[in-house]
């Protein structure tokens, strides 16, 4: 039996046929073995590691299989087919779920050997779904809600997508998002920012799976964790389904045919699960969460479950031959798409060319060649208002750009015009709406960029970076180009004080492997940093912009793009010294070294917006830049000054924040934090 509940509103029972299920023995054998093979190799392959999360994989088999074999629309062989639908395993720590219905489905190639050799070095099943790293993996999880909040950008992006491409008769893109996780994520406070959001945009492609069984590392959840999880999602707007046994593969199903009914609602069904199911010295205790079961529960796990093979990782042949032409059948699935689609292209030719024009890589050439995104003024102007101006040309230029803020686009300059809002009444529009929900937010905007065919950018002020940074962790863990526009970089926000101040946050980016953090000085590294967040293959880059106006210099150029350069050189062989700034600092640099000029002090100044990619240009490069003969150096950013002792050494100096700043126009703050020419000027000189 299962209930379904929706608003209040509709109340329904669905009974199942008994004689039809009656009638359905074989099969259900066949079902049953194979929901246990995913049990027993999930199991052995726990307890060949002496590590793992068993608990999961087999309370939840019976879901997942039922799912997978029997509604879900994928083809083992094509993994990146753009309209299957999309699974996600929030909870990753039960990666041996996926792990194993990968395996039998016969993704990749992933072979038993390869489950035999779960959490070792250099495996393709690492102790926690990994994207890129592993074939059918939608992706990276493990820290818990993650999952929720990746599947609710993805929903989005079917949900845009589908609203552009599809005609009457060619439902072109036409997928449904699952998402599997348990007690844990459900507690997570991303889970509920991401479903607020899902609800309100009406996501009825979006399907939860809440596997149920009420047990956490320390134990009950009833310890920490007593709300009504149903009650939560219907205020959200979810269509809630509960099916009260988590074996029941009939009701599963009938839940989840319910659930895709409602195309107006995303769905939640609530599964209720015992965690280790079949293994009785540890089912539905809190022992079954994170540790091998153990030789002698296993083998009584197999007797429990009736299954006769007592070789670890061994599954019977006629198991993987049901999978294989279950997999047989989603390929068929996925050959009526494709001859929908060739007719599609057939009669709407300019929908197939802005189809690969969405599929396509941005063209660097031409962008590099684009003056319009290079226009310089001479005028002074906010980087951040810089930012807005660039959006607004790439907009034109890339068709399925989308982005939005946390509630700050007036502020973080980040709408596109006349690009329309993306809503539950208009899905075409591009204006992303994320409300205070910075987390979310980019968990979300992972979502949109995994799904693909979207170029996503997400942004809030700078100092909320802390809430964002999680997810962004992800984007650089799985090369996920995400964008980042982060505003009101330093003490430069002025009157909103310390708490709206940004200090430390640029030394924590610039720490993060596999991320571009560019803090650009005016107008040519505005559209330098732009330009290489948007051409990037695998690395999210955030751009740190200014709300005070910043003026043109002479000297900054596209050279930009190496991350560190020249912009004012010493005419001297060998300088006196070298001012390195980034951002706003750049021009006290730059005024300073005019002054040092008047005493017979001849520096060269270098622009540093972005570490990372210096770091990445060849020692003969960075040392023509940052000469090692010269040891007088002096960095300037009002900022932390953690980070920049690589550049200075321990003969220079470093102007910038060593405490929390104030509440006061920035034109004050600067010259109390010395963050002046004067200061610049005096600190070359002590050196």
């Amino acid at each position: 039996m299962i209930f379904v509940q929706w608003s209040g509103k509709l109340s329904i029972n669905i009974k199942l046929n008994a004689l039809k299920r009656g009638m359905e023995t074989k099969m259900n054998n066949i079902d049953t073995m194979s929901v246990n093979a995913i049990r027993v190799l999930s199991a052995d392959a726990i307890q060949k590691a002496k590590s793992g999360h068993p608990g999961l994989p087999l309370g939840c088999a019976s879901v997942a299989y039922e799912l997978w074999a029997k509604h879900l629309k994928h083809n083992p062989k094509d993994p990146d087919w753009k309209d299957r639908d999309r699974f996600i395993l929030s909870g990753g720590h039960g990666s041996m779920l996926l792990y194993s219905l990968l395996h039998l489905f016969g993704y990749g190639d992933l072979k038993k050997e390869d489950l035999m050799q779960f959490r070792q070095w250099g495996s393709l099943t690492p102790g926690h779904p990994e994207y890129r790293h592993t074939v059918g993996v939608e992706a990276t999880t493990g820290p818990l809600g993650a999952g929720m909040g990746m599947a609710v950008g993805m929903a989005m992006a079917e949900k845009h997508l589908a609203a552009v491409f599809n005609k009457e008769n060619y439902p072109v893109v036409d997928h449904l998002t699952y998402v599997l996780g348990g007690d844990g994520c459900m507690m997570e406070g991303i889970s509920s920012e991401a479903f607020s959001l899902a609800g309100t945009l009406g996501l009825g492609k979006l399907i939860v799976l809440y596997d149920s069984n009420r047990i956490s590392i320390e134990g009950s959840t009833d310890i920490a964790f007593r709300e009504n999880v149903e009650e939560r999602m219907k205020a959200f707007g979810f269509q809630t389904i509960t099916v009260e046994d988590g074996t029941d593969i009939d009701a599963i199903g009938a839940a989840i045919e319910v659930a895709k009914a409602d195309t107006e609602h995303p769905s939640f069904i609530t599964i209720k699960t015992e965690i280790g199911f079949g293994c009785p010295a540890k089912q539905g205790k809190a022992s079954a969460h994170g540790e091998p079961l153990g030789v002698d529960n296993i083998k009584a796990m197999r007797e429990n479950l009736g299954w006769k093979y007592e070789e670890p990782f061994f599954v019977p042949e006629e198991v993987y031959e049901h999978y294989s032409r279950l997999a047989e059948e989603k390929a068929d699935t996925e050959a009526e798409w494709n001859a929908m689609f060739a007719a599609y292209c057939d009669e709407y030719p300019e929908m197939e060319k802005l189809w690969e024009q969405y599929h396509t890589a941005p063209d660097a050439k031409a962008l590099i060649e684009n003056e319009a995104l290079w226009l310089t003024k001479d005028k002074a102007e906010a980087t951040r208002s810089l930012s807005g101006k660039m959006i607004n040309i790439l907009k034109d230029v890339m068709p399925n750009m989308i982005g939005g803020s946390a509630d700050l686009a007036p502020s973080n300059k980040t709408a596109m015009k006349d690009a329309g809002d993306f809503s539950a009444e208009n899905p075409a529009g591009r204006n992303l709406h994320f409300g205070v929900r910075e987390l979310a937010m980019t968990a979300i905007g992972n979502g949109i960029m995994l799904h693909g065919g979207l170029r996503a950018y997400v942004a809030t002020f700078f100092v909320f970076s802390d809430y964002v940074k999680p997810m962004a962790r992800l984007s650089a863990l799985m090369g996920v180009p995400l964008t980042f526009v982060l505003t009101h970089d330093s003490i430069g926000v002025g009157e909103d004080g310390p708490t709206h101040e940004p200090i430390e946050q640029l030394a924590m980016w610039r720490a993060m492997p596999n991320f571009h953090m560019f803090r650009p000085a005016d107008a040519t590294e505005t559209a330098a940093a732009w330009y290489s967040a948007i051409t990037s293959k695998r690395t999210p880059t955030a751009l740190a912009l200014t709300r005070q106006n910043l003026p043109q210099i002479e000297g900054t150029s596209r050279e930009a793009l190496k991350g560190g350069y020249i912009v004012q050189d010493s005419k001297k062989a060998v300088p006196d010294a070298i001012i390195i700034a980034s951002g706003s600092e750049l021009s006290l640099a730059v005024e300073a070294k005019k002054v040092l000029a008047e005493d017979g002090i001849d520096v060269r100044v270098v622009s540093m917006p972005c570490m990372d990619i210096f770091e990445e240009q060849s020692e003969e490069y960075k040392a023509k830049v940052l000469p090692k003969n010269v040891r007088k150096r002096v960095a300037v950013e009002a900022l932390s000054g953690f980070g920049w002792d690589r550049y200075v050494g321990l003969d220079g100096d470093i102007i910038g924040m060593n405490r929390f700043g104030a509440s006061a126009p920035y034109s004050k703050l600067f010259p109390y934090f010395g963050f002046t020419v004067e200061n610049v000027v005096a600190r070359v000189m002590a050196l």
